[in-house]
């Protein structure tokens, strides 16, 4: 990644507050499980995602079953999508219709999609793909 690259992620991570995480597994093996607890041992709130698990718990959470089900009092501010590229442009659309407050869509390793990106940037919202923020924190954090 390029200093500029790393900024923009030492950006969206210092700003970032509530995460909403589409596709989090239940199963603590799981990367979703795994990268969601990381992030939360970092301080941010973890919103879980997935309509299997809704109205349990993960990680101390409530499951929803999708974005539209996240109350508006919930101020989330990133998306980090767990879901196949195919599936980006639906999360992407609906974040962009239910979330107010949406910062920042990121995408996982082995997770992009141009066209759903050119329309979260569009309106505003700062892209991030094919990267997991487990992997960014301590690499651009342990510079500020």
């Amino acid at each position: 990644m390029t200093q500029h690259q790393d900024d923009d992620i030492r950006k969206i991570l210092s700003a970032t507050r509530v995460i909403a995480v589409v596709g989090i597994s239940p199963n603590a093996d799981r990367p979703s499980h795994e990268v969601a607890h990381f992030l939360q041992s970092k301080g941010y709130r973890i919103v879980p995602v997935n309509p299997g698990q809704a109205g349990g718990q993960i990680l101390g959470e409530l499951v929803y079953a999708d974005l539209a089900a996240i109350p508006d009092e919930i101020a989330v501010d990133m998306v980090d999508i767990f879901r196949r590229s195919e599936a980006v442009p639906e999360v992407v659309e609906a974040a962009l219709r239910h979330l107010p407050g949406l910062r920042t869509i990121w995408m996982q390793l082995g997770v992009a999609h141009e066209a759903a990106a050119a329309t979260a940037r569009a309106r505003g919202v700062t892209v991030v793909m094919d990267h997991c923020p487990k992997i960014e924190y301590p690499r651009v954090m342990a510079r500020t």
